[in-house]
Formats: structure tokens, sequence, C-alpha cells
């Protein structure tokens, strides 16, 4: 085999054929890669893989259209048939020298991560794991190829074949997911399912996603190994012809290949019954895919049966969302996942709901109640501005199913009431969304329309005020605190006095330091010194965030009261102690420490249980800064605001933070390179490596002709 390798590997090189294949992958992999990621930064080179691989429908078949039909036609086969190396030894050595030759381009591509990795946060697992597709997709191309070359004497011929075999490979996705999706009876669902086994992209487009899948994986490896069975077996049976002994029992063998695609449809269906956690593993930084920790605690807690209903066709939905509920369903053996075609069962829906939910919907059905998903809710969006149309920018389904089974399991569903008519800030819809995974409703309340803070609410949000209470309001609230009620409070800059707003503050002994805090140590700011990253106490709110920071622009600071029997503090957010309030703040730019300014350390925020004389008990969190709770704040410290609001919530709720799962982003923060940097990787990767290697073919071909 070895012999038929370096042969067949000299052939390339020793003519202008390897060389030239070699060039054009290099050419436009230097191209996709210059506009992908040194100009338009993307931190990944999945995007650009992902765009070239379409040059292999033409690129593969001029490379393999010669490797057994010009042989055949010229009859310089005979040497090989008749020569005493097995069959499987001749296709294997061509084979390699092939996947040789597609190495090579596929190596440079694998160095470049290491050079992008300089230009900021980079994926790397992504890029890598793309990488290994890109080429066991390009080595089935030319395992394909391989075999049709064996068909036929005509050059010509087998290159069309491999063109419309590769061509309808790469399109196979979309007819197999049209017959799939669309098609009503059985029979077309199954023509479907079978295309979709020809389907050559999808699994690299797995891969390029960073989502490692070993079935992906699997089923190049199977496939190649189909194609070179395939191939030895017609060079079997004409091997025998030619040595004169006529055609054996045995020696072209269609049981022989029935069974080997019988193996192979096997071992492919045999994943699927392999658990998700062990056979597909999560590449992202972000961990997009994979199930949570809190997630994991969760389901695994779960005592009560659950039904997921898929409103599409099993196989033909959303990729990515199919595989987190498949390891839902992994991680607790009380969760089944169970596919509704809307297309064969289009009123199924009315069973649980009066609107018609989106196609890729869920119904969670529990003991108790069941609840729906929209498929709408599972991503994210921002309008982009510059191209006025909406980015994706998040990726929500763990954290919408996991709320969804905890509302159908629940046993009772806590309200909260956002304190409206004294110009609050507006929860954004990130934090709404929060609290709805915690299985609690938000409603905004008119102090003056109600007598009383009613009596199903479980907390209530004060929400930076900016102007003062009145003194009924303010009676109202605190008379809701004195019978057990919680409360989340956030301060904000106010014109005026807050006379009233801190009576409710002084119900737990705190007063609010006048001022905005002005950060020294450069350790608790960033850039800005009113910029501040907190010191983070280790508490049970403060959990989720780990080692993480949270962001807290402009934030006002707290004292409190010394602790009693009856009253006990936990400071969250912390300032260092040469930290000063900075009373009086004309210029933005003044960092000073005026005389009346009152030093520090200060706490930005701080949790207060306080026992009642009935027996009960008030909680509540009191922020120092309206700020905080924005999505501007939380993009600073990735996750980290929202999670800290959450954790809150949820302990307000009585609910374990574990039930809410924050939305995972699916940015990142572009490349940056110089100017200049990106013009000499431009000149290098589109022009110099290119022409430098079709140069060297064609030195070496002229020469091998004289």
């Amino acid at each position: 085999m070895r012999a038929i390798y370096k042969r067949e590997l000299k052939s390339y090189f020793y003519s202008f054929t390897g060389w030239l294949f070699v060039a054009v992958n290099l050419f436009v992999m230097g191209l996709y890669f210059i506009v992908y990621n040194m100009l338009m930064g993307y931190p990944t080179i999945a995007y650009v893989l992902q765009s070239i691989v379409f040059t292999f429908i033409v690129t593969i078949p001029i490379l393999t259209m010669r490797t057994l039909s010009e042989e055949r036609k010229n009859k310089t086969d005979q040497l090989i048939l008749t020569a005493p190396v097995s069959v499987g030894k001749i296709v294997l050595g061509k084979f390699l020298a092939l996947a040789t030759v597609l190495f090579v381009p596929t190596a440079f591509m694998g160095i470049l991560p290491l050079f992008l990795m300089q230009g900021g946060a980079f994926q790397l697992g992504v890029s890598y794991a793309s990488v290994l597709g890109f080429f066991l997709y390009g080595c089935l191309a030319l395992a394909v190829g391989l075999f049709l070359s064996s068909l036929t004497e005509s050059v010509v011929i087998a290159a069309v074949l491999s063109f419309g075999a590769l061509f309808l490979g790469y399109i196979m996705p979309g007819i197999s997911n049209l017959l799939t999706t669309t098609g009503t009876s059985p029979v077309t669902a199954a023509i479907g399912k079978v295309l979709s086994c020809f389907d050559m992209v999808s699994r690299f487009d797995t891969l390029s996603s960073g989502y490692f899948e070993l079935e992906a994986v699997v089923y190049y490896l199977t496939a190649i190994a189909l194609a070179l069975f395939c191939t030895a077996q017609t060079i079997q049976k004409r091997r025998y012809n030619v040595a004169g002994g006529g055609l054996k029992v045995g020696a072209f063998s269609v049981t022989g290949i029935i069974l080997m695609i019988a193996l192979t449809i096997a071992v492919n269906l045999g994943l699927n019954y392999v658990p998700e956690q062990y056979s597909s593993f999560d590449l992202t930084e972000n961990r997009l895919y994979a199930l949570t920790d809190e997630t994991k605690t969760f389901l695994s807690g779960l005592s009560e049966d659950i039904t997921i209903y898929v409103l599409a066709e099993e196989g033909a939905g959303d990729a990515d969302f199919s595989k987190t509920l498949e390891r839902m369903a992994d991680q607790s053996g009380h969760i089944k996942i169970k596919y509704v075609s809307p297309a064969k069962n289009p009123n199924f829906y009315q069973n649980y709901t009066d609107t018609q939910p989106s196609a890729g919907s869920l119904i969670v059905e529990g003991e108790k109640r069941s609840t729906v998903v929209d498929y709408g809710d599972i991503y994210t969006y921002e309008m982009d501005y510059s191209t006025y149309s909406y980015q994706t920018t998040g990726y929500d389904g763990e954290g919408q199913t996991v709320s969804a089974i905890a509302y159908v399991t629940t046993e009772d569903m806590p309200v909260f009431y956002a304190i409206g008519g004294h110009g609050e800030l507006e929860m954004e819809e990130k934090f709404v969304n929060t609290i709805a995974k915690e299985n609690a409703s938000y409603e905004t309340l008119m102090l003056y329309s109600v007598d009383e803070i009613p009596e199903d609410a479980q907390g209530v949000i004060l929400n930076a005020p900016t102007s003062d209470y009145s003194k009924e309001d303010a009676e109202k609230i605190i008379a809701y605190l004195q019978k057990g009620g919680n409360v989340l409070i956030v301060s904000t800059m106010a014109e005026g006095e807050m006379t009233n707003f801190n009576r409710i503050l002084s119900f737990y002994g705190i007063t609010e330091i006048d001022g905005t805090i002005v950060e020294q140590d450069r350790n608790y700011y960033y850039q800005n010194p009113y910029y501040l990253f907190p010191e983070i106490a280790s508490a049970e709110v403060t959990a989720p965030l780990a080692d993480g920071l949270v962001f807290a622009p402009f934030s006002k600071g707290f004292s409190y009261d010394e602790e009693t029997d009856e009253i006990h503090y936990t400071p969250l957010l912390t300032t260092s102690d040469s930290a000063f309030s900075k009373t009086d703040i004309t210029d933005n730019s003044d960092y000073s420490k005026g005389a009346n300014d009152v030093g520090g350390p200060f706490s930005v925020s701080v949790e207060v249980k306080k026992s009642l004389e009935d027996g009960g008990s008030s909680h509540a969190f009191v922020v120092g800064g309206e700020s905080l709770f924005t999505s501007l704040a939380d993009d600073m410290a990735p996750g980290n605001n929202v999670k800290l609001f959450g954790s809150m919530i949820s302990m307000l709720a009585d609910h374990e933070s574990s039930v809410a799962i924050p939305v995972k982003s699916l940015s990142m923060p572009n490349l940056v390179f110089k100017a200049q940097t990106a013009y000499i990787a431009a000149v290098l990767c589109v022009i110099v490596v290119p022409l430098v290697t079709l140069t060297a073919g064609l030195v070496i071909w002229l020469r091998r002709r004289r």
C-alpha cells in the first residue's frame, strides 16, 4: 500500500493537477479569510469554511476524475490489478494520496486560528471543530469521486458524475427538509428521511456551529468506508476478469455491498441511543448548547412526569433547540419529548391553548397544568440601525424550557408589583423575562388606585423613583412590609427631597448617603471612577455569580444601623476603603474629593431580614443605582447583573435560584487588527501563498515535460 500511496502522491505533485488544486483552495480560503476575519472581525474561521465548501463541487471532480478512469482507459491499471497487492490496499493507497493533497490547504487553514487569537477573544474550539468537519467533508467527497472514477473509462464522464453527486449532496438538506416538513403522507416523510442520509453538508454545519457531535464524525467515517468498499468491489470484479480465472463466488458480492450498507446504517442509527451528554460536546466559549449546572440540579430533582410536545416534524425543526431538549430528557427520566407534526395534526394545540403557536413551539404538560413556549421566545433580537434589520443576539431555549417545567410543577404562583407613578425606571424586557422565568407574574401598581398593597403580592419593586412618594403612598408600602411583605428597592439620583422614600428605607434602619460614589482604587472601577466594579460578598444570593463581576455605574452608597436580634444585614456589593461619595457633580471628569464629600467604604447593595412582632419576617434587597439593572450595565459584566437580579427575585419569591437561566449571548466581540496587519495578511494569503504554490507546480510540471 505504501508503494501505491507514494506513486499516487508523486503523480499529483509531479503534474500540475495537485498544485492547482492546492493553489485554488488557498486562494479562495485566503480571500474569505481576509473578508470575514480580518476586515469584518468574525471571531471564528467557521464562517470562512462554510462559505468555501461549495468549491469542492468543482475542484474535487477535477482532482479525482483521472484516478482510476484514465488508468482503465490507458490499460495501465492491469499492472496494478495483477500485482500481489490486495484490492483494499490499492484503494486505500489512492485515497490516502488524495486525502494528503486535501490536507495541505486544510493544514494552512489550521494555522490561521493561532494568528487570529492576537486580535481578541477567539473561538478556538469552534474553529478547529470546523476545520475537522471541513477535512472530513472533503475526504467524503474524494471517496465519492474515487468510486465514480472506478465505474467508467471516460475522464469526462467521471468528472460529470462526481460533479452531479457532490452537487446533490450539497443541496440535499433543502430537498429532504422540504419533503419532511411539507409531506403529509408517511411515504413522503420516509422518502425525506432516506434522502437525508445523502446529506453531506448538515453534519459539517453542526461541527462548524461549535457543537461537536460524535454522530457527525461517525457519519463521515462510515460513509467514506462505504464508498471505498464499493470502489474495492468494482476493482475486485475487474481484477478477477483480468487474471483470467473468471469471476469467483464472493469476488464481487452484491450481498457484501448490501451488508456493508446495512452495517453503516446500523452504526449511525445506534448512535441515536447514546445519551447526548456522551455523544455531543459544546465547544462554544459561552457554552451555548450545554446545560448549566443550575438546570442539571433542577431537572435531577424532578419527581413529576413532564411531557414536552414539539410542534414540528421530528428531525425537521431547530437542530440546536432539539439537542437542548434531548439533553434535558437525558438528565431526567421524568421528561418525555414527543414531536407533533403541524401538517398532520393542525389542531393539536387547541387542547392546551386558544392561540395557535408558531411552528417549532413547545407545549409543556405536567400533572397540575400546562403552558406554551412560543418559538419566537427561544431567541432574542435587537435592532441593527445600520441595516434597519433585527439581529439574533441570544439563545434562550434552555431558560424558557426550564421556566416552563418549573411553572407546570410549582405549587404556588407569586406576584410582584412594580410601584408606578413616581417617575420610576421602566423595567427592561430582559429583566421582566427573568421574573417570568421565576414563574412569577409582574404587574405595575398605581398606589392611588388601591387602599393597600394586594394580599397576593409576593413582593413589591420600587425601581428608581425620581420623585418622592406621598405620605399616604409611603404608609401603604410600610403597612405592607409590617405584615411580612418583601421588597426590592432601587435608589437613584433625584431632584428635591425624598423624605417619604427615605421613610421606607428607615423601616429597615438604612440611610442613603448623599451624592454619587467615586472609587479611587483602580481594582474597583473600569476606566471611569464612577464606573464601579464593587466587591461581591459571599452570600446565598450572590452564589450564581461565581467569580464574576457586577457593573454598577453611578451608584449611591448606604449605611445601616447595628444588627440586633430583630434585624440582620448582609452587605452584598461594597466599595474599597478609599471610595468617597461626591455630593456635587457639576463635571463628570472631576474626581477630586471635596470638603463636604463623605468618605467610604460604602455598601452599594444590602440584603435585610427583619423579624416582626407577629412572628413573621420581612425580606428586602436595597440597590444603590438605577443603572445596575439595565442591559447596558449587564453587557459590561456579561450576564452577571441579570443573574444578581434573578437571584434576588428568586429569594423574594422563595424559589430556588436555579430555575431562572439567563439568556445565552450569541455575540462575541469582533476581532480587531491594525490596517497594516490586515494589508500584509491580505497580500500573503490572497496573492503570495497561492501564487508561490502555483509557480512551484508550474516549474515542476515544465521540468517533468522536458
